[in-house]
């Protein structure tokens, strides 16, 4: 199995696994490839690199520098209090609250939540656009 990361013609990204490397481009070859976001079929591998490990016992490798993944940590965490700080928690009825505010342009509010992966999609089919944030765990 490899995994490619896959990037369509509006540059939406995601992941998807394929059994060898010849079965993208059979895919591609025959239109059965599609953005998981907006069903565009124009869709090209992105530039990735491989992360190898030799089998030798004796080798070290430092795969994540630990000072490195805190200092990431702890921007994760400024932005999720920044977010319950300055946004209105609208838990699963997100979907339904952001297509509110941007149909009915009075209403001026930021709110966070949850959306199912369908609900994603009907928002970004609508010209909705979403951002995810990585919700880590202010106390691990």
């Amino acid at each position: 199995m490899i995994k490619y990361i896959l990037k369509c013609n509006k540059n939406h990204e995601f992941e998807s696994w394929f059994s060898n490397s010849n079965e993208f481009e059979n895919l591609k070859k025959k239109n059965l490839l599609e953005c998981i976001y907006c069903k565009s079929q124009k869709i090209e591998k992105s530039i990735m690199s491989p992360r190898v490990l030799n089998s030798k016992k004796n080798d070290k490798v430092n795969l994540v520098n630990k000072k490195d993944l805190f200092k990431v940590k702890n921007e994760l965490v400024k932005m999720r209090k920044f977010v319950e700080k300055n946004f209105e928690f609208v838990g699963n009825k997100f979907a339904q609250e952001v297509k509110e505010i941007y149909y009915d342009k009075k209403i001026k509010k930021n709110i966070y939540g949850t959306a199912t992966s369908e609900e994603k999609e009907e928002l970004l089919d609508e010209g909705i656009d979403l951002v995810t944030i990585p919700w880590v765990n202010k106390d691990n």
